[in-house]
């Protein structure tokens, strides 16, 4: 099963400029029916505070845009968008769309980004969220999640099987970003796919370092830092054979969540 990440240089704070920038970069490579396309954080727009720009509806532009993508491809796509929280802040989504411009699931960035105002701007969200793709159970979660494993565990104590993150991380951070995804695949011995944006926006610049890794942390694809796509094959077949010959998930202690 192929999954392609796509390593975008966003177009600040525009969204017709910045889906055409996806299609063309899209363009660029064989993406495979039944492929899973994953996007950047906010990748329509930039990291922006500006929620009363970028802000919209679950039937918005950036929706339309992705499950336009998702059928057209005949793949399951994954990408950040901003909508509205019922006390008037944003919330910082992952959304995901399947093969027939379906919604599958939405999750919201449980960790906003206090260090940069995004508390002040943006809801937390309350769980995770799991979805299917090609028999494989998948967690999508966002940037600055990256930082708190508890999330991530939770979400493999709930069947999943690939973990995905989507960012807007910065370039002095860049070593955190490279340290951190390969221990999230350790620990849960699940695939992860780490979709990070390039270029810079107004206020800081993003080094790409977009990443796919094995259950054992092995890098089967990475991107440098300019825009480009970042692709792998994978197979459920090796996640299950690691996991049964080295079962060290079977020694989660649950009285450690409160169980």
């Amino acid at each position: 099963m192929q999954i392609v990440g796509c390593q975008l240089d966003i177009a600040w704070e525009d969204k017709p400029a910045t889906h055409a920038r996806v299609q063309k970069l899209l363009a660029t490579g064989q993406v495979q029916p039944g492929a899973l396309i994953v996007l950047p954080e906010m990748f329509a727009t930039g990291f922006s505070m500006h929620v009363d720009t970028i802000a919209e509806p679950p039937d918005g532009p950036t929706h339309m845009f992705l499950s336009q993508l998702a059928k057209a491809h005949r793949a399951t796509v994954v990408g950040g968008v901003v909508t509205r929280a019922p006390d008037g802040r944003g919330r910082n989504e992952a959304v995901v769309y399947g093969p027939t411009g379906e919604l599958v699931t939405r999750y919201a960035k449980m960790h906003p980004f206090s260090f940069a105002g995004e508390t002040k701007h943006y809801e937390a969200g309350s769980g995770i969220a799991l979805f299917e793709w090609g028999g494989i159970k998948v967690a999508p979660f966002v940037c600055y999640d990256l930082r708190f494993p508890e999330i991530f565990r939770r979400a493999v104590r709930a069947g999943a099987e690939l973990l995905v993150v989507i960012a807007n991380w910065p370039e002095p951070r860049e070593a955190h970003w490279s340290a951190l995804l390969p221990a999230r695949a350790i620990e849960n011995q699940a695939y992860l796919v780490g979709i990070n944006r390039a270029g810079s926006d107004p206020h800081v610049a993003y080094s790409g370092r977009s990443v796919i890794l094995s259950p054992r942390g092995e890098i089967l694809a990475e991107a440098g830092r300019q825009e480009q796509l970042v692709t792998a094959e994978i197979e459920r077949g090796p996640l299950d054979d690691y996991r049964r010959q080295f079962p060290a998930l079977a020694d989660i202690r649950p009285d450690l969540f409160g169980e």
